[in-house]
């Protein structure tokens, strides 16, 4: 047991490392604001795609298989939606653009830029079909739920829901899965070489964008704690709980625990810009949750391995 969380330690010290970079350089002024957009962009519109897209390419469609996806995607919209339900009760006294700038926080997990390197990193490259799944859901899901939620209902979006580069990605991704059809050897080489990116670019990012926050206020706000103790341990254990009587195998089970135990979105920063609701608490929220992150993400997976087991 020891061993198994020291190797799990230490796949969440290499991601905090790299973060530690991009932390580093932003206070020195050498990754400035716009370069954190423009890495940003990258991330999300070619590099995320691209690891969705070469995790379907290297995959066999086996009938075992395609009803493992289907069970993890049944799985993720239950938990989504218990999320959802659970969160509504908290801070009914905080002004609202707080209390639902902490609400969204406390439902959406950094599943694609901290949660793809993680997985891979503590579960192996075979899990990251699993994570296809779920960004597809994860966007889904922000788009309408989290659009209600942060801006009204005027402002639920069923066109971005649909068409945007997680969603876009994962269907190219089954198509290819599906039918059997593969890539020229160089195009598929270029697929897998730009996927890679994902992890240090997406770990400099993070790090680049914890550098602007006030650490100091955001280590004296009790609300933040409160959050991040649902977001990363109440709704992370109730799902390794919600999930045992799905059947799913060993590998599914413990990437979607994993990926709910992973700190607060960025989205939730770029959602209070959007929609003008708190985004000091959003970008305090998302730093406080990262670094807690750090000791919860290791328990919480021995957690997942030891009940999937």
């Amino acid at each position: 047991m020891l061993t198994d969380f020291l190797i799990v330690m230490g796949q969440v010290l290499t991601l905090f490392l790299m973060m530690a970079v991009g932390f580093f350089f932003a206070k020195r002024g050498q990754l400035t604001s716009p370069a954190l957009s423009q890495m940003s962009h990258v991330l999300l519109y070619i590099v995320a795609p691209c690891v969705v897209i070469d995790s379907l390419l290297k995959a066999e469609c086996t009938p075992e298989l395609t009803h493992s996806i289907l069970l993890c995607g049944v799985a993720m919209l239950a938990t989504y939606a218990m999320y959802m339900l659970l969160a509504t009760p908290f801070f009914p006294k905080t002004p609202s653009d707080t209390r639902d700038t902490l609400r969204f926080a406390m439902v959406y997990a950094n599943a694609g830029f901290m949660g793809l390197p993680l997985v891979q990193g503590v579960l192996g490259a075979d899990a990251l079909i699993y994570c296809t799944v779920t960004l597809a859901i994860f966007n889904i899901a922000t788009w309408t739920h989290g659009a209600i939620l942060m801006g009204g209902r005027s402002n639920a979006s069923l066109k971005k829901a649909i068409l945007n580069p997680g969603v876009i990605g994962c269907i190219i991704g089954f198509v290819f899965f599906f039918s059997g059809l593969r890539l020229p050897s160089p195009a598929a080489t270029a697929i897998d070489y730009l996927a890679d990116l994902n992890t240090p670019l997406a770990m400099l990012v993070i790090g680049g964008q914890m550098a602007s926050s006030n650490l100091p206020e955001t280590f004296r706000r009790p609300a933040l704690y409160a959050a991040s103790a649902v977001k990363l341990l109440a709704f992370p254990l109730l799902t390794a709980l919600v999930l045992l009587p799905f059947g799913l195998n060993s590998l599914t089970y413990c990437t979607l625990v994993v990926l709910s135990a992973c700190p607060t979105a960025g989205i939730t920063s770029i959602f209070a810009q959007s929609f003008h609701r708190d985004t000091s608490t959003a970008a305090q929220m998302i730093t406080l949750s990262t670094l807690l992150s750090i000791f919860t993400l290791p328990v919480l997976a021995l957690v997942a391995r030891s009940l999937s087991g």
